[in-house]
């Protein structure tokens, strides 16, 4: 209560996620939407500044236009701005802001970052920002050095180099923007799917941003030493691997077996990566059999690890179900991973995050599959894209309408912040649930 006897109503964490989200695309669509932000010079609709203001922010990379051919340089500075703000969190780079212009960063803060990052420990939550903020500029600006003589001998030393940059930044936020315009709109990494420099540099900048900042924590602090990892940095390491070499496997023998062996393997490792969830592409979708759409779809859905600049349901959430699943095979009394019991909290958050995802996009595929005409499978496509954060496209987003485009805007936005985050953020307190009531037994499967 204050002085006045009203009472002081406080932002959760997740509201403040939201509200500050919220703030970024609205001031985002606000800037894109100016004569100024376009090459010809004329205002975009605020529908549309809207949708690709989102996809910046929450770092998806859907689009309705071609970024280099329709945004000026101008625009081009704004979506990458929210690019990197919505990669890195928006509490984050707030958090930084507050650091250089010397305010206290007081506790309630602190929880929020925590929240917002994922990250375990309050006392180190300041130097584990910093972590973030340093480990971001160092993988970007060496992914920018690599590319750079490649995009440099091809549009010259100016453009060259904001192509370099804005790629990398791209990359390592899963964000799937581009600036290839000039190879045809909407290309993507098409025009170099065979050249090893921009296919292996991009994998690495996918890879390390999705990884998340906490594993990269503990390789910084352990080294190759992989039993002194937390039990989260193996799980995704191992997880990693697993959902790099399937996939890998199955591209390299469904997908692309016309191939000679250098682009065959060029193309497979690409396209097993950026569904999680980088959202380039250097071959077209539309070639894929219905067996690969699938598996992409899958893989999109899934996206990276918590705490990092990709999204999904994160792989976490599906090796908690899985390892859920075994255990209730070999009938044990709780899971385990790598000798260590997984909670029931953990258990019962990773059902939630997999039903809200699933039935995103499920039900974002069946309202564009209805009110488009579209087949549902390439509507699924789109829906689980913008669900997971992805920007992988069949085509479709640059052809939908109003009320299609609002949905993708809103499954986009869910997306980023998280379904929990968006349904703690409307239920502040903590309710007992049921616990008092008599346990009863409920048949399934």
């Amino acid at each position: 209560m204050t002085k006045s006897g009203k009472k002081h109503y406080r932002l959760s964490g997740a509201q403040t996620i939201l509200l500050g989200f919220v703030l970024l695309i609205l001031a985002g669509a606000f800037l894109l939407m100016l004569p100024i932000s376009t090459r010809t010079g004329e205002w975009t609709r605020f529908l549309d500044a809207l949708f690709t203001s989102t996809s910046a922010s929450c770092v998806t990379g859907l689009v309705l236009y071609d970024t280099w051919s329709h945004w000026s340089w101008f625009g081009q500075i704004v979506i990458l701005v929210l690019i990197q703000i919505g990669g890195m969190g928006v509490v984050t780079m707030a958090t930084v802001l507050s650091k250089i212009i010397g305010k206290k960063i007081g506790l309630q803060a602190r929880t929020t970052m925590q929240e917002a990052v994922s990250a375990p420990n309050l006392g180190e939550i300041m130097k584990y920002t910093r972590f973030i903020v340093l480990g971001s500029i160092i993988f970007e600006a060496m992914g920018a050095v690599a590319m750079s003589p490649v995009f440099i001998s091809e549009y010259g030393v100016l453009k060259g180099i904001w192509v370099s940059i804005f790629t990398s930044i791209s990359a390592f936020c899963n964000a799937g923007f581009d600036l290839n315009g000039t190879h045809g709109e909407f290309s993507s990494m098409m025009p170099y799917w065979d050249n090893p420099i921009i296919v292996i540099t991009l994998v690495f900048l996918i890879l390390t941003g999705g990884l998340g900042f906490l594993t990269w924590l503990d390789i910084r602090r352990h080294g190759l030493k992989f039993y002194k990892y937390s039990t989260q940095s193996k799980l995704i390491l191992v997880m990693e691997i697993f959902l790099v070499v399937i996939p890998f496997i199955y591209l390299w023998f469904g997908e692309y077996s016309d191939m000679p062996a250098g682009q065959r393997f060029l193309a497979s490792l690409f396209h097993a990566v950026t569904p999680r969830t980088a959202g380039f592409n250097t071959t077209d979708y539309n070639d894929y059999s219905g067996t690969g759409i699938v598996m992409t779809i899958m893989l999109m859905l899934v996206g990276g690890a918590p705490g990092s600049t990709a999204g999904g349901m994160k792989i976490t959430t599906v090796a908690v179900l899985f390892f859920t699943m075994i255990s209730v095979f070999k009938r044990e009394k709780s899971p385990a991973i790598f000798k260590r019991r997984i909670t029931t909290e953990a258990i019962y958050g990773a059902i939630a995050v997999f039903m809200l995802d699933m039935l995103m996009a499920i039900f974002g595929a069946m309202f564009i599959a209805k009110f488009e005409n579209h087949a549902f499978l390439r509507s699924l496509f789109e829906s689980a894209s913008a669900v997971g954060t992805v920007g992988l496209s069949m085509g479709l987003t640059p052809t939908l309408h109003t009320l299609s485009k609002i949905v993708l805007i809103i499954s986009m936005y869910t997306g980023r912040v998280g379904g929990l985050t968006l349904v703690f953020a409307a239920i502040t307190r903590k309710s007992t649930g049921n616990r008092q009531y008599p346990a009863d037994n409920i048949a399934v499967g």
